[in-house]
């Protein structure tokens, strides 16, 4: 038995653009690299940043998988979790949010320590924790086996198209320089795309059955 049948990818890869595009902080803070160092240090930013997706699934993996597998009780109540926490992001969407504001804190000088800011900067948001607890488990399948497994993939699919987005992002705001910076201001009709997605998510995860 495979690890994902073709429904579960097309969902997830489709949520995943449409969330990797959509204007956040890590959206700002590649603009913010790219304007003052040039399209080089926003794709040091990027590539930091994408580390720290994969290291975020690698955490969920393996901190979810076994109570996944083996626990129908821990299965539900992160399901509820998850599904309740998806709504709540899609009503605040659709209710405006809070735009994301660009960083204020002094760029580091060296590639490298952009990478490195950029790898800390993700790993202890903990919002970025709870999004992924909430977001992967419902396109987890624990009866195919390899739970750890399915949640690395997921996000090493969820860190190239983001990287992917972080390119021309960096390549945008290098090479345009201000024009980019509208990527960092989140329009209506997105925050209710956003809100809709959203709300999707969490009314699909809280109906999905447990093998």
């Amino acid at each position: 038995m495979s690890l994902f049948d073709t429904q579960t990818l097309l969902a997830y890869l489709t949520a995943a653009v449409v969330l990797v595009i959509l204007p956040g902080p890590g959206t700002a803070w590649i603009v913010a690299q790219s304007l003052g160092g040039g399209v080089r240090r926003g794709l040091q930013a990027g590539l930091g940043l994408e580390t720290a997706t994969l290291l975020h699934a690698l955490a969920a993996g393996f901190g979810l998988s076994a109570v996944l597998a083996t626990s129908a009780l821990a299965f539900e109540a992160i399901k509820y979790l998850g599904a309740a926490y998806l709504v709540w992001l899609g009503i605040k969407a659709w209710r405006g949010g809070d735009t994301p504001a660009e960083s204020t804190t002094p760029a580091p000088t060296t590639g490298r320590g952009v990478y490195l800011r950029s790898v800390v900067t993700g790993v202890l948001n903990p919002k970025v924790a709870l999004f992924f607890l909430a977001f992967l488990p419902q396109f987890v399948h624990p009866e195919r086996g390899w739970v750890w497994l399915q949640f690395l993939l997921l996000g090493a699919l969820l860190a190239m198209v983001g990287l992917c987005n972080d390119v021309l992002l960096s390549f945008a705001a290098g090479r345009f320089g201000r024009r980019a910076m509208d990527r960092g201001r989140a329009n209506p009709w997105m925050q209710r795309a956003t809100g809709t997605l959203f709300i999707g998510l969490g009314l699909r995860l809280a109906f999905q059955q447990r093998a």
